[in-house]
């Protein structure tokens, strides 16, 4: 089984900078990809950004500029930089895993507010 656990969401101003992390743990044997996806009210949940055991990264065209995906293969650990937050990017921001199998995180809440 894999856990992925997530941190770094909160409240922001719009303008302001957060960082998640996403740190995988458990039976890994192979990671494909890791990514970042969201999820606001009545919303579907959409991508946010990808980035492949290559080192390939994918991005919404709404955060291209503003979010980079990066990771830390030696810990399994993926990090989500947004800066210039604006208030249509508060949602639910989940990890998602693909390997063998595909995990996701359980969610952490991003609200940008004045």
């Amino acid at each position: 089984q894999v856990q992925l656990v997530e941190s770094g969401g909160g409240l922001v101003q719009p303008g302001g900078s957060l960082r998640l992390s996403c740190a995988a743990s458990g039976s890994i044997f192979s990671i494909y990809s890791m990514g970042w996806y969201r999820q606001a009210p009545g919303k579907q949940r959409e991508l946010v950004a990808l980035i492949t055991s290559g080192g390939s990264t994918n991005y919404a065209g709404s955060v291209k500029g503003r979010f980079t995906i990066s990771r830390d293969s030696a810990k399994n650990t993926v990090y989500l930089q947004m800066n210039s937050l604006k208030p249509e990017d508060t949602a639910v921001y989940y990890c998602r895993l693909t390997g063998y199998s595909t995990y996701w995180g359980q969610g952490t809440q991003v609200t940008v507010s004045s």
